[in-house]
């Protein structure tokens, strides 16, 4: 699975309405959209430009959820995963 595909599968994870376990884990729904409005405009950047724009996407999200105490879960899961390819590629594409 390419990048824009997992950012792709981020996006929509995020758009899904919070579940009780979720609000346990410290989500609230202003911050599922703030970080999937996040997810979804570096997504969106990255097929207008090209994808060896990645090098310039700085996505901190693991300390915004930290600042936030949104506690380990699906959705953490999931954006840590997308931030984790992210710095992968961006990593890559500095080393061509």
């Amino acid at each position: 699975m390419d990048l824009t595909e997992s950012l792709k599968e981020a996006v929509v994870a995020l758009k899904v309405p919070l579940e009780p376990v979720d609000r346990e884990q410290g989500w609230t729904d202003e911050l599922r959209r703030e970080i999937q409005e996040e997810i979804s405009v570096h997504r969106s950047m990255l097929r207008r430009h090209g994808i060896w724009n990645v090098r310039y996407v700085r996505l901190r999200l693991d300390a915004w959820m930290d600042a936030e105490g949104v506690q380990p879960g699906r959705l953490r899961d999931v954006v840590l995963g997308v931030q984790a390819l992210v710095v992968e590629a961006r990593d890559a594409a500095r080393l061509r």
